[in-house]
C-alpha cells in the first residue's frame, strides 16, 4: 500500500494539482489586497468615503454598534458590504484569470503560425518502386 502510495504522490498531476492550489492561494491574497486596498477605497469614495465593509444592519435589537467588527461582538448581523466585497474579489480573479487565459491562447496560436510545416514524409518503399517502374515504362513509350 505504501508503494502505491508513493506512486500515486509521484505522479505528475498530483504535484501539478498541488503547486496549483498553492499559487491559487497567494493569487487570491493578492486580489484581495488589490481588491480591498486598491479598488474598494476608491469605490468608496465615489461613492461618499464609505466602506463596503461596513455595510451591514443587525437581526436583532441588541445590535447598535456602528463598525461589522464591533456589531458582530453584539449579535447577528446581515454583512450585505462584505458579501459586496467578496463578490468584487471574485469578478476581478475571474477578469484576471480570463486576460491570463487569453493571453497564454494567444501566444500558442501565435507559436503554432510561425511553425515551419512539416517535411512532407518519404513515400514508403513500395511505392517508390512502383513510380519508378511506372516512370521507366514512361519513357520507353
Amino acid at each position: 500500500m505504501l508503494k502505491e502510495f508513493q506512486e500515486f504522490i509521484s505522479k505528475g498531476n498530483v504535484m501539478d494539482l498541488a503547486v496549483g492550489v498553492i499559487i491559487g492561494a497567494a493569487f487570491g491574497k493578492i486580489v484581495d489586497s488589490l481588491v480591498n486596498d486598491i479598488i474598494m477605497p476608491i469605490v468608496g469614495a465615489i461613492f461618499g468615503g464609505l466602506d463596503f465593509n461596513d455595510y451591514f444592519f443587525g437581526l436583532s435589537s441588541t445590535v447598535t454598534a456602528t463598525t461589522l467588527a464591533e456589531a458582530r461582538k453584539q449579535g447577528a448581523v446581515f454583512a450585505y458590504g462584505s458579501f459586496i466585497t467578496v463578490v468584487l474579489n471574485f469578478l476581478i480573479l475571474a477578469w484576471i484569470i480570463f486576460i491570463m487565459v487569453k493571453a497564454v491562447n494567444n501566444m500558442r496560436r501565435r507559436l503554432e503560425r510561425e511553425k515551419p510545416a512539416p517535411a512532407a514524409a518519404p513515400p514508403p518503399a513500395d511505392v517508390a518502386l512502383l513510380t519508378e517502374i511506372r516512370d521507366l515504362l514512361a519513357k520507353r513509350a
